[in-house]
């Protein structure tokens, strides 16, 4: 599974996660700041293909907006996107 990030430091980068996302990232954070969180996974067949992390700070209709533009479902074959 990809995680890819939208926003932040770290926007437009991919990494690869095993099992199910974690609701934020990194995962264990120090001092539990939050810097990414999960918005939308994308599934293939029942398992996890894609999860959209965004920038705390973000706001939903702009993750909208750039989830569109990069058209993620598509890329990955997804066959069911849930938001979170």
């Amino acid at each position: 599974m990809r995680a890819l990030f939208i926003g932040g430091t770290i926007d437009n980068s991919e990494v690869d996660l095993d099992g199910e996302p974690p609701p934020q990232y990194p995962e264990h954070a120090e001092g539990d700041i939050q810097r990414y969180r999960l918005f939308e996974t994308g599934r293939r067949d029942g398992e996890p293909a894609y999860a959209v992390y965004a920038a705390t700070e973000m706001a939903d209709p702009e993750i909208e907006r750039v989830i569109g533009e990069r058209e993620y479902a598509r890329r990955f074959s997804a066959d069911e996107t849930v938001r979170r």
